[in-house]
C-alpha cells in the first residue's frame, strides 16, 4: 500500500516536473559529463565510459522504481554511485592501463603547446592511481566532480572529518610524489 502511494506520488510529481528522478532519462547533460569524468578518473577505459553510465542511469531508475523517495542532490548521487563503479572496475582490471593515459585523452591541456601543465597532468594521474581506493574517492569527487565536503560524507555515509583526513593525506601523498619526481 505505502509503495502504491509512493509511486502514485513519484507519478504526480513526475507528471508535474517536479520530480527530480524522471522516467525519461535522469541525468541531464551536466550531471553525465560529472559522471563520465568520475569515471574516467577513476579508471575506467574510454571504450566503457558509456556502460558506466548507463550503469549510473540504471541504479537511479531502480531507485526509483523501488519506491525510495530520489537522492536529495542527485548529482551528488550519480557522482559517488559513478566512483563506486569505478573502484569496482579498478579493483578488477587493476594496473592494466595507467590512468596518465585516460586522464591526457579527457582533458585537452589548457595552452596547446603547454608540454608542462601536460607532464604536470600525467604526474598527478599516476600519483593518483597509486592512490589507496577510498583516497583516490574523495580526491575525484572533491577536485574533479567538485562536491563540497559535505555532500561527499553524506554520499558516503562517513563523518566529514573522515572525509577531510583523507584528502589531508591524499594531497600529501599526491604533494610528495611530485617533489619526488621533480615536477614542482
Amino acid at each position: 500500500m505505502l509503495r502504491g502511494r509512493a509511486r502514485r506520488g513519484r507519478e504526480a510529481r513526475a507528471a508535474t516536473g517536479d520530480d527530480p528522478v524522471s522516467e525519461a532519462d535522469p541525468l541531464d547533460a551536466a550531471q553525465e559529463r560529472r559522471v563520465r569524468a568520475v569515471l574516467a578518473l577513476g579508471g575506467v577505459p574510454q571504450a566503457d565510459l558509456p556502460d558506466g553510465v548507463q550503469q549510473v542511469r540504471l541504479r537511479l531508475l531502480e531507485r526509483a522504481a523501488s519506491g525510495r523517495e530520489a537522492p536529495r542532490d542527485v548529482s551528488a548521487w550519480a557522482a559517488v554511485v559513478a566512483s563506486n563503479l569505478a573502484m569496482d572496475w579498478h579493483r578488477a582490471k587493476r594496473r592494466q592501463e595507467r590512468l596518465g593515459e585516460r586522464l591526457a585523452a579527457l582533458r585537452q591541456p589548457a595552452h596547446p603547446s603547454g608540454e608542462d601543465s601536460s607532464v604536470l597532468s600525467v604526474a598527478v594521474a599516476q600519483g593518483l592511481d597509486e592512490l589507496p581506493d577510498a583516497q583516490r574517492q574523495v580526491v575525484v569527487l572533491r577536485f574533479y566532480a567538485d562536491l563540497p565536503v559535505r555532500s561527499i560524507a553524506e554520499q558516503l555515509g562517513v563523518p566529514e572529518g573522515t572525509v577531510k583526513s583523507r584528502l589531508h593525506t591524499a594531497v600529501r601523498a599526491l604533494r610528495a610524489r611530485l617533489h619526488e619526481d621533480e615536477v614542482v
